[in-house]
């Protein structure tokens, strides 16, 4: 079993810069792939990004390319999501996942645990 705890969601103006962290109790997290996805009202989850176990590969969501950075510290098993330059559209409840078999990173399904999420509001 793991749990996950998110953390640093907040109020910003848009164009503000944010980190949200991640916090797991998984013994073995370096064997997981961790995801972090968002839902925003009245809209489907979707996924933002992702890392691999070791932290070596990344991937994004075309909406976030090149203003969100995945990274992980696999010695805190901690997961963060830094975001630059956000807009009122990144207006969600962002979520921490994580994926033991790592065989769908950007699929919800593929995700074997969930955090509670963390809100995250931009204002124009």
């Amino acid at each position: 079993q793991v749990q996950l705890v998110e953390s640093g969601g907040g109020l910003v103006q848009a164009g503000a810069s944010l980190r949200l962290s991640c916090a797991a109790s998984a013994h073995t997290f370096s064997d997981y792939t961790m995801g972090w996805f968002r839902q925003a009202p009245r809209e489907e989850r979707e996924f933002v990004a992702a890392v691999s176990p070791s932290g070596s590969s990344t991937y994004y969501a075309d909406s976030v390319k090149g203003r969100f950075t995945i990274s992980r510290d696999n010695a805190k098993n901690m997961v963060y999501l830094d975001m630059k330059t956000v807009k009122p559209e990144d207006t969600a409840v962002y979520y921490c996942a994580a994926d033991l078999r790592g065989s769908g990173v950007l699929v919800e399904s593929s995700y074997d645990y969930w955090g509670q999420g963390t809100q995250v509001t931009v204002s124009s």
